[in-house]
């Protein structure tokens, strides 16, 4: 899009006014940083059948601490619709990903943002680019603008003067920096009487438990109207295969059984969602009281258990045994196709690999994940320098962090049970609009869909406004094109029912 003499004009002058009023800044040791670096453009598109003109604003924002030291430079990449004249109805969303260390990538250039890379949608890896990186009319630019945040170790996002590493790694940390963020651009671009979104995807599920506690938690609540949960993760035991824990395999028998069926090992020939549920009863019903049982677990009851964990998983009763009635995930991505010498997926089982052992316990890697990350990776890098103009020396971390995390929730007390979700609760309790969208994937082992299912049925969350939505696809279940287009729609439809 051209820019006039007079908004080039007014754009240098402010830069100047910035750099000479930015001189006089100092953090300790009389160490200057640089200023915020922001990359202004604008642009329109049809999403959802709507002619949309809006300003993309990618660039960094300064946090500061209680002396106003500079600590980080967080990037963020920011849609807003142009000429709208009543900013309450018009909502603002914030997004982000997990890891914890993953940018915003995957989100942005894989489902909401207003282009998207196209990759195959039948579970076969993405090969070398070039890649399609389409213009993406199921956006949400027409229901709502959005702020991809980067958190700082990803993407263009770096601690700063006197910043370290452990002031933002944790999961307390990362959500006050996240907070700070939100505050201060509601602030800047007065917005703070918007309907209020905020959503996350694996790790930034977890993000957006911590990070509602931080934002409704005080005084001066930023109160949300909505959040939302891609791929859930808030109760860290049902995933954990830790001596003595029992409910993550519980948690991942469901998936297991999915993922049986899409590889027509188990089901029956019944319908997915019905399989699913027959496992799902199983699961936490007579498999979960007989893992319980212990030692005094019958010979008769566990020769049961065992035939039905055959029928619901697709494993031979004899593997089944020698596993005490306990399979992990990771030995089952490995034996459900061994005699094929194939392994399956984690992020999503749909996809298949080959590895260099075929008599291995583990597959020695995650195809759905390298079968995705190339197309991901050029499409970021080469969207924020060609499309929003960013001159950012610094390289764009898809997964970040090199250090700790610290995942300590526990102000000092004994607790060693990572759960995050009674954040959300008493934010529900304590305000009444406050919605939640949850999106599940059958064929997800990283985080899988019992376990969030487990997490949203307790821990004081009112069911009542809890949406949940899910999907024949895995972990990022958008790569799936039958999915994707569910998704965006469902979204849609939560965000309009929200405010």
């Amino acid at each position: 899009m051209q820019i006039s003499i007079r908004q080039l004009t007014l754009s240098l002058l402010l830069c100047c006014l910035t750099l000479s009023s930015y001189a006089t800044e100092k953090v300790n040791n009389n160490k200057k940083v640089k200023p915020a670096q922001e990359f202004i453009s604008h642009h329109s598109g049809k999403f959802n059948g709507k002619k949309i003109t809006y300003t993309a604003i990618a660039g960094e924002t300064l946090l500061k601490n209680k002396k106003g030291e500079v600590t980080a430079r967080l990037f963020s990449t920011a849609y807003i619709k142009d000429k709208v004249k009543d900013a309450t109805k018009r909502p603002i969303a914030f997004f982000y990903n997990g890891g914890p260390g993953s940018a915003s990538v995957w989100l942005h250039m894989g489902v909401l943002g207003p282009k998207r890379v196209d990759i195959p949608s039948d579970a076969k890896d993405d090969g070398a680019a070039p890649y399609p990186i389409k213009h993406n009319p199921k956006s949400l630019l027409d229901v709502t603008d959005m702020v991809f945040i980067d958190p700082i170790g990803t993407g263009y996002s770096v601690v700063d003067g006197v910043g370290k590493n452990k002031d933002f790694w944790g999961v307390h940390e990362d959500a006050k920096s996240l907070a700070l963020f939100i505050r201060s651009w509601l602030t800047k671009h007065n917005r703070w009487n918007s309907p209020k979104f905020i959503g996350g995807e694996s790790y930034g599920t977890t993000r957006s438990a911590a990070l509602v506690k931080q934002l409704e938690g005080g005084y001066g609540d930023v109160s949300l109207n909505g959040i939302v949960l891609i791929s859930t993760i808030l109760d860290f035991t049902v995933r954990a295969y830790d001596p003595g824990n029992e409910m993550a395999y519980m948690a991942y028998l469901p998936t297991m059984s999915a993922t049986a069926h899409y590889h027509k090992k188990a089901g029956n020939n019944l319908p997915l969602a019905d399989f699913v549920e027959q496992s799902r009863q199983f699961a936490q019903g007579e498999y979960i009281s007989a893992l319980l049982k212990g030692n005094n677990l019958s010979n008769q009851e566990k020769a049961t258990i065992r035939k039905k964990l055959a029928y619901f998983t697709g494993l031979s009763e004899k593997y089944i045994e020698l596993a005490n009635l306990r399979v992990t995930y990771q030995r089952f991505s490995k034996e459900l196709l061994r005699e094929e010498g194939l392994t399956v997926g984690r992020l999503d089982s749909r996809f298949t690999g080959k590895d260099f052992d075929n008599a291995g316990e583990y597959p020695d890697n995650d195809p759905s994940f390298y079968g995705i990350d190339g197309a991901y990776t050029a499409a970021i890098n080469d969207y924020l320098r060609k499309d929003l103009n960013v001159e950012i020396d610094r390289e764009y971390n898809i997964i970040g962090l090199s250090g700790k995390w610290n995942w300590d929730i526990s102000n000092g007390r004994r607790n060693p049970y990572l759960n995050v979700a009674p954040y959300i609760g008493k934010a529900m309790r304590e305000n009444k609009h406050l919605k939640v969208f949850n999106a599940a994937g059958y064929y997800d082992f990283a985080t899988p869909f019992m376990g969030a299912e487990y997490s949203l049925n307790r821990n004081g969350i009112d069911r009542q406004r809890v949406t949940e939505k899910y999907y024949e696809a895995g972990h990022m279940m958008y790569i799936h094109h039958p999915s994707f287009d569910q998704l965006v729609t469902d979204l849609r439809a939560f965000i309009k029912s929200a405010y």
